[in-house]
């Protein structure tokens, strides 16, 4: 099935305003939240288990973010995703840096069974997660793109989801339909957790296009793209360029969206 106009995601989550259940790492929650804000959703973020099966089930969307894991953090995302499990809301599994440690692979295992909608990761993840070796360190990208494809596409078929593949060219699989996007800038992997707030921005953009995940995750992938080109278009360095990336991405229009995103659609053999 063809996507719809890229612009129409956009359009559609700038509609809707989506409340978005952020349970992402330290570093990264004030730019997250403020990437949601500047393209049109609304970030919460709360870790607490207590709360969290609470706060998901009126939330519009989940995302889950392993950065900076802990116990009681673990026990939350837990709960957080089998509720919106339960109550059918999406909800998107950022693995970072699962194959450095053990406890983050097990993590990630009870996380999918609890089938995520969405799965955000780099190639190193994305090979890591689907039980290839990999020389992933932290949450650099090592792995190449082209290792990590066929990877991704195992991903997405054996867990019936999206995969969301970023690097210097990104991919978007569901299994069948594989899509490719180019842009973005340099500067990018200069900025830290520009990927965390990538995964929250693909859990807006499927919150408002509950039908389409396949579509949605495509147009946030793009936003991405878009913004980032004319963000460094005009920045002096990662500090600027981060500044007006919210900018571009508060700027950006469906129209610009649609026109300016370089994708593909990719046969794989």
């Amino acid at each position: 099935m063809p996507l719809r106009p890229l612009g129409d995601y956009l359009e559609a989550l700038r509609s809707e305003t989506p409340l978005v259940h952020c349970m992402t790492n330290y570093v990264a929650m004030n730019s997250t939240a403020n990437l949601l804000l500047a393209t049109g959703a609304s970030p919460a973020m709360l870790h607490a288990p207590e709360e969290v099966a609470e706060f998901t089930a009126i939330s519009a969307a989940l995302s889950v973010n392993i950065g900076t894991i802990s116990a009681h953090w673990a026990d939350a995302m837990l709960i957080a995703a089998a509720t919106a499990d339960k109550y059918d809301i999406p909800w998107v599994l950022d693995p970072v840096a699962v194959g450095a440690t053990r406890y983050r692979q097990a993590l990630c295992t009870r996380l999918l069974a609890l089938k995520p909608g969405v799965i955000r990761g780099n190639a190193s993840e994305i090979l890591a997660l689907n039980g290839l070796a990999s020389q992933g360190r932290g949450v650099d990208a090592t792995a190449t793109t082209g290792q990590a494809v066929e990877a991704a596409i195992a991903l997405a078929q054996k867990h019936g989801c999206v995969v969301a593949m970023t690097g210097e060219s990104d991919w978007v699989t569901d299994g069948t339909q594989h899509y490719r996007i180019e842009g973005g800038h340099s500067l990018m992997p200069h900025v830290t957790t520009l990927g965390c707030g990538l995964s929250a921005l693909v859990a807006a953009f499927v919150a408002a296009n509950r039908q389409a995940a396949l579509g949605a995750t495509v147009a946030a992938l793009a936003c991405f793209a878009v913004a980032g080109e004319s963000a460094g278009s005009r920045a002096q360095g990662p500090g600027s360029f981060q500044v007006a990336l919210l900018d571009a991405l508060y700027q950006l229009t469906p129209a610009d969206l649609t026109t300016h995103t370089h994708l593909e659609a990719v046969h794989v053999v």
